[in-house]
């Protein structure tokens, strides 16, 4: 069976460009040129993933991630045509896992789609439960709980954690977690490791400013520690 992405661009050419390099790598392509048609794609296809522009009719990128956020777990990686950080970060805040900044390269975006999914598969194969105080992580389901809490997370928070879950007590710069979790040289956008970082930090810690698990290492990056 094909994998499915689902294509959102309301600028047909972009979209009909993207479809025909997908569909030339073996991919299965769904396309959606607004906001509205891009959700009930999503919810009734469920695509394996979505690459989702932000400037849409009817109903914007933004919401369309989060909309889709609170109901599938699948990568998103977000097409945009701004470039100021408030605007990649609040996509990423959202829960989109990556964004391409257009005009793109087919050849990079085609990268980080394989990226991506090939991180879906190693999760998929690693079935290995994992715990860490009160935190025990099921990379087979994709579920994080917290004593007897079940704890929502994006695919992106999931591929972080379950990282530093593998390494406790290693420090990791931001640069070394763009190229383990994320699996591609994004050089200067280290700003996209710590809106993960925060928003992990608001879903597991009870005091997200003095973080019991997921710790800084001042000038050095990030830890998870095993609580006494």
């Amino acid at each position: 069976m094909k994998t499915k992405v689902l294509v959102v661009d309301d600028e047909k050419p972009i979209a009909e460009i993207l479809k025909y390099n997908l569909e030339a790598e073996g991919f299965a392509v769904l396309v959606a040129y607004d906001g509205e048609e891009a959700l009930q794609l999503a919810f009734r296809e469920q695509p394996d993933l979505i690459l989702l522009d932000i400037m849409l009719p009817r109903l914007d990128g933004y919401s369309v991630c989060r909309q889709i956020r609170q109901k599938l777990d699948i990568p998103i990686i977000m097409l945009t045509a701004r470039e100021t950080e408030f605007d990649k970060v609040l996509g990423l805040e959202l829960g989109a896992d990556d964004y391409v900044t257009k005009p793109f390269s087919i050849r990079e975006l085609l990268a980080r789609i394989k990226a991506a999914l090939r991180r879906v598969k190693m999760q998929e194969k690693d079935p290995k439960i994992i715990t860490c105080g009160q935190l025990t992580l099921d990379p087979g389901k994709m579920e994080l709980k917290k004593e007897d809490k079940q704890i929502e997370l994006t695919y992106r928070e999931f591929t972080l954690l379950s990282f530093l879950l593998k390494n406790v007590g290693y420090v990791f710069s931001r640069d070394k977690l763009l190229k383990e979790v994320w699996g591609y040289d994004y050089s200067g956008d280290v700003r996209t490791v710590d809106v993960t970082v925060r928003r992990l930090r608001e879903k597991i810690e009870d005091d997200p400013g003095n973080p019991r698990y997921l710790r800084t290492r001042r000038g050095a990056g990030y830890y998870l520690r095993r609580p006494q």
